[in-house]
């Protein structure tokens, strides 16, 4: 431990930082993760700050870079802080540019919302930290309005906010890449700082974050990498102790938590409009059509609600939690939109219609709540069906035990570099064919098989080749070209939804099913922001849906892509809630009542020894696996000999074939753990991995196989006794 860091941490920040703390916030010290990060960060090391929800991250990133900032005379676009949603940008824009003023220093925010005139402002006035989106970055590097060589050139460090939420998905990888360009681009190492809730992993989340820059590893307050960026683990406040799911539970974490089993939304609504009078209270749902439907029957039992959602209209969420942050006896009734560290003000209450698919997400939610001195976190779960009751069961067993998912990047994002590959053409113009993989400094997707894709791009036209030279081609041109190719910034795929106008005001989007079903008699009604608007007039060319208020009757619906599913340990912990575990938490009268019967209705579905094969009362022959949807498609995928053909299988079972014997399934199943399968998704799924068309068609469908598959769990299921059940 170096002499600095065994010094009070606080004396290590520019004094401006340090006077203003204390005077202009008026804070007597900093927590313990904010005084932990200044050492590491003042050195210049790449960090991951882990803390609950209002844990301070953004300050303990903000003081020490912005001491550096100061003290090493950065100039310029000099500090990127990039976030997964745009609301959380122009939420945290205010704060920012206190403590950047302090320094007689500018912040500014630049994405898809911000107008042009003030984009042309950012340009010219060159703020010294600016708040982004990976999309946004991507689409500066790309424009022909930006000349990205001289704006970026004083970048020294990126800021990832909610890392976790990036990780887990393709946005991920996307902005890994385009850190990396950007690196190459500048000329030397960015540091890079990462900011999260819990997670199960924070050692692999830091590494995954360096990028190419990552070294050995480190734990908690240890530094990493001979010869490569050292690193480090910020973690005061949280266990970086990842507990398996089964097991005994131990003394659940602090906090007020009750579980409700309520059967309807009707009912979900009046126990909320009942409980809680005078508290601001923050529900979730998960699905915008339950948003839709909660908050209609709330104003009606006349409950002052708003609403958020992702197909809500920009300016729609924000009055709406604008006006939320200012209320006291309120409700506002959001999907996971709300989850992550936007601002609504002082809250009482959270409470969760069903369960979060995730621990993680569950955390988030959580952390929303317990923020004003002496109160305590609390979450109240209503849950509306028997899956959802135990869902919601599990979910807090598992909790019950400090156990978090970890956070695991997509396997092999191919469609990912071929993105890349054509975004860097378009910044660069022109790029050599034997050296553009050094603009990704050895970033491991663009390692081996890049090239197999490249000549794919050739081959098809995205890209033309003149004297070993790549350009952007025709067939990029006409998939991609439109506004400018802004559609190449993104890596994820929107649903054809229509906008909804109300005279000139836009008010959000709707599923395109809405409007081409058979509507019998009357006229045609939706449900949008809590309320119903029939329709007027469909735009269907410049998919445009005009409304005017309509009096109640409408309806909310929005199609899901993706496979989702529940997850194994998730699915492991139902199945112990079935064999009699109770979660660590307060269950009312109704949810203890609803356990007993579900029991002791689906006891036949569990065996505390391994798994069960049942042959239901429809003739079915079901192998109840209690595996979660990934690892059962791995099974199906390898078990061809034992499963119905149709291969129908949901997250806890398998149909198997009707005339399937105990000896045939010993037979057949015996060495299946040493002989996986991947799983074979349809044609259709390529519709959901944008950028699939620039891939050869068997490597798209290969990414989709990997992604699908669970080969950590599956041979799993296939080692465990298995008992014939009633035939």
């Amino acid at each position: 431990m170096t002499s600095a860091e065994t010094a009070n941490p606080v004396d290590l920040l520019h004094p401006v930082v340090v006077h203003h703390v204390v005077n202009t916030l008026g804070w007597r010290d900093l927590r313990p993760l904010q005084r932990e990060a200044i050492a590491p960060l003042l050195a210049g090391d790449d960090a991951l700050l882990l803390a609950p929800t209002a844990g301070g991250k953004t300050e303990a990133a903000m003081f020490p870079l912005l001491s550096r900032m100061a003290t090493e005379r950065w100039e310029g676009p000099s500090l990127l802080y990039l976030c997964p949603l745009k609301a959380l940008l122009n939420n945290l824009l205010p704060r920012i540019e206190g403590y950047t003023g302090w320094l007689g220093r500018r912040a500014a925010v630049w994405h898809g919302d911000v107008a042009t005139s003030r984009r042309r402002n950012v340009l010219a006035t060159r703020p010294d930290v600016l708040l982004t989106t990976p999309e946004s970055l991507e689409s500066m590097l790309v424009s022909t309005r930006v000349d990205h060589r001289d704006f970026l050139a004083g970048i020294r460090a990126v800021v990832v906010d909610e890392v976790h939420a990036f990780a887990g998905d393709d946005r991920g990888w996307h902005l890994l890449a385009v850190v990396e360009r950007l690196t190459h681009l500048v000329g030397r190492p960015l540091q890079r700082v990462g900011l999260s809730a819990t997670v199960g992993n924070p050692q692999q989340l830091l590494t995954w974050l360096q990028g190419s820059g990552a070294g050995q590893g480190s734990g908690a307050g240890q530094r990493s990498g001979a010869g490569q960026r050292p690193a480090r683990i910020v973690a005061p406040e949280v266990s970086l102790a990842l507990r398996p799911g089964p097991g005994p539970a131990t003394a659940p974490p602090p906090g007020e938590i009750e579980l409700d089993y309520v059967g309807t939304i009707e009912n979900a609504a009046t126990i909320i409009a009942a409980l809680h009078a005078g508290e601001k209270r923050l529900v979730f749902c998960e699905s915008r059509q339950a948003v839709e439907e909660l908050g209609q029957l709330l104003r009606g039992k006349g409950v002052t609600t708003f609403l958020s959602h992702a197909s809500l209209s920009a300016d729609e969420r924000r009055r709406a939690e604008e006006a939320f942050a200012q209320s006291r006896d309120c409700v506002i009734v959001s999907t996971s939109t709300l989850e992550l560290g936007i601002d609504v003000g002082d809250l009482d209450r959270v409470i969760q219609i069903d369960a979060p698919d995730t621990v993680a997400s569950f955390l988030q939610r959580l952390g929303r709540t317990g923020r004003r001195p002496g109160s305590t976190r609390n979450c109240l779960f209503l849950a509306r069906g028997t899956t959802s009751l135990l869902q919601a069961a599990g979910l807090l067993l598992l909790w019950g035990r400090g156990w978090v998912e970890p956070v695991v990047p997509p396997p092999e994002p191919r469609h990912i570099v071929a993105q890349q590959i054509l975004a860097l053409c378009l910044q660069e113009h022109r790029v050599g064919e034997h050296l553009y993989r050094e603009w990704w400094n050895g970033l491991g997707p663009f390692r081996a098989g890049a090239d197999v894709i490249l000549r794919h791009l050739v081959e098809q036209g995205f890209l033309d080749r003149d004297g070993g030279m790549l350009f952007i081609g025709p067939a990029a041109e006409l998939r991609f070209g439109r506004r400018h190719f802004m559609e190449m910034t993104s890596v994820f795929v929107g649903a054809p939804e229509f906008t909804v106008l109300s005279g000139r005001t836009e008010l959000g989007r709707v599923d395109p099913w809405l409007l081409v079903e058979d509507v019998r008699g009357g006229d045609r009604r939706l449900l949008l922001g809590g309320q119903s608007w029939r329709v007027t007039y469909i735009d269907w060319r410049r998919r445009r849906c005009f409304v005017e208020p309509a009096d109640g009757g409408g309806r909310a619906r929005w199609l899901t892509g993706g496979w989702g599913g529940t997850g194994f340990e998730l699915a492991q912990a139902m199945r112990e809630v079935l064999l009699g575990a109770d979660p660590p938490v307060r269950l009312t009268r109704r949810a203890v009542d609803r356990l007993t019967v579900v029991r002791e209705e689906q006891s036949h579905l569990v065996w505390a020894d391994g798994t069960v094969i049942w042959r239901a009362p429809t003739g079915d022959l079901e192998w109840w696996t209690w595996a979660g949807f990934r690892a059962n498609a791995t099974l199906v995928a390898t078990l061809g000999e034992v499963t119905d053909p149709a291969q129908r299988f949901d997250d806890y079972r398998i149909r198997l074939r009707e005339d399937l014997t105990y000896q045939d399934w010993r037979a057949l199943t015996a060495d299946a753990a040493e002989r996986l399968c991947l799983p074979e998704p349809g044609e259709k799924a390529l519709v959901g991995l944008k950028f699939s068309d620039a891939l050869p068609k068997r490597l798209a469908m290969a990414t989709l196989a990997g992604r699908l598959a669970d080969l950590t769990n599956a041979p799993t299921m296939l080692r465990q006794p298995v008992r014939l059940g009633a035939t």
